[in-house]
C-alpha cells in the first residue's frame, strides 16, 4: 500500500486500519507525510505503526521493488495525478512508481484511488490507458445509499469499496439494497 500527496489521507490510514489481519507493506510519499500532518492529527510514524513494515520512497532496493517478491496487490490511496501519470507513462523513479510498474509487468492487481478534482483531460487520459492495462481506477467518490450521518461513513464507503476491489470482506458498510 501507498500513501501520496493528494488530499485524503484519511482513507489510507483507515484502509491500514482496516487490513490489520493482512501482511502489508506501506510506502509513504515525502508529500503524504506533509499531507497527513495538515489533514490529521496523525504522524506518518502513526501510518508506519498500523502497517506490518515500511519502507522510505526512496529505497530502490525495497523487497516490493522486485517481480520475484510476491505481493498480492497494491493500492495507492490517495494517489496523486502526478503518481498516477508517471505510472501511466512508466516512470518507475520512487518505490511507489517502480512497485506499481512490478505489479503492471507481472500482471498483479494495482488499485489507484485518485482524488484530486476535478480532473483535467491529461489525467482522464492516463485514467483511461491505466484502465485499459487492467488497473482499477477507484475515485475517492462516496455513495449516498448507505446513509451516511458522519465523515467517517463517507470514509467507511471508499475504504470497503477498495476492500470488494482486493476481495476481502468488509463489514464497513452494506451493499446496494433495492426493496
Amino acid at each position: 500500500m501507498a500513501v501520496t500527496g493528494a488530499s485524503g489521507v484519511v482513507y489510507g490510514y483507515n484502509l491500514l486500519k482496516a487490513l490489520k489481519v493482512h501482511d502489508v507493506s506501506l510506502i509513504l510519499s515525502e508529500d503524504a507525510k506533509t499531507v497527513i500532518e495538515e489533514e490529521t492529527n496523525l504522524t506518518a510514524k502513526d501510518f508506519e505503526k498500523t502497517a506490518s513494515r515500511a519502507y522510505r520512497n526512496d529505497d530502490m532496493a525495497a523487497p516490493v521493488s522486485s517481480g520475484s517478491n510476491r505481493l498480492d496487490a497494491m493500492v495507492i490511496v490517495p494517489c496523486s495525478g502526478t503518481t498516477l501519470s508517471k505510472v501511466a507513462v512508466g516512470i518507475a523513479d520512487n518505490l511507489i512508481t517502480r512497485t506499481a510498474a512490478v505489479c503492471l509487468k507481472e500482471r498483479r492487481k494495482l488499485v489507484l484511488v485518485p482524488r484530486e478534482t476535478p480532473v483535467s483531460p491529461i489525467i482522464l487520459e492516463n485514467m483511461l490507458k491505466l484502465s485499459r492495462l487492467g488497473v482499477v481506477i477507484l475515485p475517492a467518490s462516496p455513495g449516498f445509499y448507505a446513509r451516511p450521518k458522519t465523515a467517517q461513513d463517507f470514509v467507511d464507503f471508499v475504504v470497503a469499496r477498495i476492500m470488494d476491489q482486493l476481495g476481502l470482506e468488509q463489514k464497513l458498510f452494506r451493499g446496494w439494497k433495492a426493496e
